[in-house]
């Protein structure tokens, strides 16, 4: 990959040779791929972006650019089962964390619409949205105000331990890339 911006060739026109300028778009695609993959990691703490998909998209960029010659399909297939497992791993330890301390369904699903609510309240809403979510949707459904605390502090908690999970795996993915390229410069 050479990271020039034009390179110069030269054509024949009606019997003579005339130059021709065209751009060559690797600093673009290489530009493109380091935006999206910070994008990720942003979408993996707030919760409105997809952010291991962005990331997943980001790398995959970054072996198309190489042709998938320094990063191999079968890195990409390595890529694409971790965003599978963060997927479901980010699904099972909100869950799993609200369930601990006794919530309900509707505590889950008031936990799940308060970190979409919390988004558009900054930071403090993206921290508090689910723990908020979660004890207004345990009162709904009848529970006293000690119970709907514990399932709000358990959806919480299930999400910042999904987070650090999430945030984990991506460094990996971007660390398992990293390595590739930084070895294929090696040799």
């Amino acid at each position: 990959m050479t990271g020039r911006i034009s390179k110069v060739s030269y054509v024949l026109d009606n019997g003579s040779l005339s130059r021709v300028s065209s751009m060559d778009w690797t600093i673009l695609w290489w530009l493109l791929a380091g935006l999206t993959v910070i994008a990720g990691l942003a979408g993996t703490v707030i919760p409105a972006l997809p952010g291991v998909p962005l990331v997943f998209a980001g790398l995959f960029m970054v072996a198309w650019i190489g042709h998938f010659e320094t990063i191999s399909w079968m890195t990409v297939g390595v890529l694409a089962m971790l965003t599978v497992v963060t997927w479901a791993m980010d699904l099972l330890a909100s869950v799993l964390g609200a369930r601990y301390l006794g919530a309900s369904p509707r505590a889950i699903w008031g936990a799940v619409f308060g970190a979409i609510l919390g988004i558009f309240f900054g930071l403090p809403g993206i921290v508090l949205g689910p723990f908020i979510g979660a004890v207004l949707g345990e009162l709904s459904g009848g529970s006293d105000l000690l119970q709907s605390g514990r399932s709000g502090l358990g959806a919480w908690l299930g999400m910042v331990v999904a987070t650090a999970a999430k945030l984990a795996v991506v460094f990996l993915m971007i660390g398992l890339v990293i390595f590739k390229l930084g070895r294929a410069q090696l040799a």
